[in-house]
């Protein structure tokens, strides 16, 4: 079998959005597929990441574009200008109604769906080439950006019984569109429920990265058969080490309780009500913490709200991979911070990977939730509960001299969210698509 992986961002581009393209890029061939990807050459990304690259199989070829986008600096420096800089939407941003800066409207309804919308008039030709020259059977395409949809609907219009999979690593307009949009007003709502509609319509299966976001989607489209929406969810890709959290794992210079965080701070992260709950603790238990923040952090009120925190935080900014994931080990807690009541960040699974206890403060009644609670990979509190979350950093340093007894991880759970079995049932889902007798011939 012959797959057209589309991804707007790869390696070496770095951040935990390439991770899902890497995992196919990576084990779909172990599943007999071959593999092409179609990425952009100068997608904007929060750094670069070479050793990332050197996970794609000398087997798997990567065709690259141009997009017409901005460096990534660039990018965001003009999101803040056009924006005010501001964190998290408003309620009336979140209602439709915006009422915000002229310039950012004037800006935001050039760019719809999404400001990487310029790069479909170089995707699609190509696409259109690999698809014949290289006999490709199935078309995946994981998203975001959410502009990427719209190839679904136009290589559609060419290829009329090709099997086209569009890939959901985030629910788009239930929350996403709120959470971290750069433009939501009616405008642009409008022009990506038609994108996404269009999508669904013309592709033949829909996967999902969590049940929510699967029942969420279901339910927007009723007239769209069930069986056409999927769900398999990310993973992490470490071997999953034996806990050890016998002794304290600890800051090696004052002896603190040390809490990490690991990915980019933005709408749906926000982390001000952590902040204020940190703000809350008693003196002597404030004394005991140390909270590491390892990533790009997108807005200006949350850098100012993180470093309000003096001595108890440390900011170290976007760092490669397989920095964050020794980070991870060296740490007493991993920091879980979302707002987002259907997706699922993809560090959470490298979380979980990393068999270190996770304090989470999420939506009460997201999926994170109940990931938490299914593998036993941690404690939570709701995200908006400040009271909420600062007992459960009292207890937290209280508990972690007894860690090797309390924290007992589900790891056979755990196990089942390992990206090679996850790239295993993907292959199966593609299998499903393909009458055998027209899948081309492994070379």
């Amino acid at each position: 079998m012959n797959v057209l992986l589309i991804t707007f961002s790869f390696p070496p581009a770095g951040g935990v959005g390439v991770l899902r393209a890497l995992s196919l890029a990576k084990y779909l061939p172990e599943n007999g597929i071959r593999v092409d990807v179609l990425t952009a050459r100068n997608a904007p990304a929060v750094g670069q990441d070479s050793a990332l690259l050197r996970q794609v199989p000398e087997n798997v070829t990567v065709h690259r574009t141009w997009t017409l986008d901005l460096p990534f600096w660039l990018r965001k420096t003009v999101k803040k200008v056009v924006s005010g800089g501001g964190g998290k939407a408003t309620v009336s941003q979140q209602n439709g109604v915006n009422r915000g800066n002229p310039l950012k409207q004037i800006v935001g309804n050039l760019l719809l769906p999404d400001p990487q919308v310029g790069w479909l008039p170089f995707a699609l030709p190509a696409a259109e080439r690999i698809i014949r020259e290289r006999k490709i059977d199935v078309v995946l395409i994981t998203v975001p950006p959410f502009s990427s949809v719209r190839l679904a609907t136009r290589l559609r219009k060419v290829f009329l019984a090709l099997p086209i999979v569009v890939d959901f690593r985030d629910e788009w307009l239930s929350t996403t569109i709120n959470l971290v949009s750069f433009n939501n007003n009616n405008r642009a709502r409008m022009v990506a429920h038609k994108a996404e509609a269009e999508a669904v319509r013309d592709a033949t299966a829909i996967v999902l990265v969590t049940e929510a976001a699967r029942k969420e989607l279901q339910r927007r489209y009723p007239g769209v058969p069930a069986g056409k929406f999927h769900c398999i969810p990310n993973g992490f890709d470490t071997a999953m080490p034996v806990p050890v959290v016998s002794e304290p794992v600890a800051d090696s210079e004052d002896q603190k309780t040390v809490l990490t965080y690991i990915g980019t701070v933005y709408g749906s992260t926000d982390p001000r009500t952590f902040v204020q709950a940190v703000q809350r603790l008693p003196a002597e238990v404030r004394s005991q913490l140390r909270v590491r923040f390892i990533g790009h952090i997108e807005a200006p009120a949350y850098r100012e709200a993180l470093t309000s925190l003096g001595d108890t935080v440390e900011l170290r900014g976007f760092i490669p991979q397989a920095e964050a994931l020794r980070a991870i080990q060296d740490t007493t807690y991993l920091l879980l911070i979302t707002h987002d009541r259907i997706n699922v960040a993809a560090k959470f699974y490298d979380y979980l990977g990393g068999c270190k206890p996770i304090l989470g403060a999420v939506h009460p009644d997201g999926d994170v939730r109940l990931l938490l609670e299914e593998t036993g990979a941690g404690w939570w509190a709701g995200v908006d509960d400040v009271e909420a979350i600062r007992r459960m950093l009292i207890e937290a340093v209280a508990r972690q001299a007894t860690l090797g007894e309390v924290f007992r991880p589900d790891r056979e759970r755990i196990a089942d969210y390992h990206r090679r079995p996850l790239a295993h049932r993907y292959a199966g889902l593609l299998r499903e698509m393909v009458p055998s007798q027209t899948v081309s011939a492994q070379p």
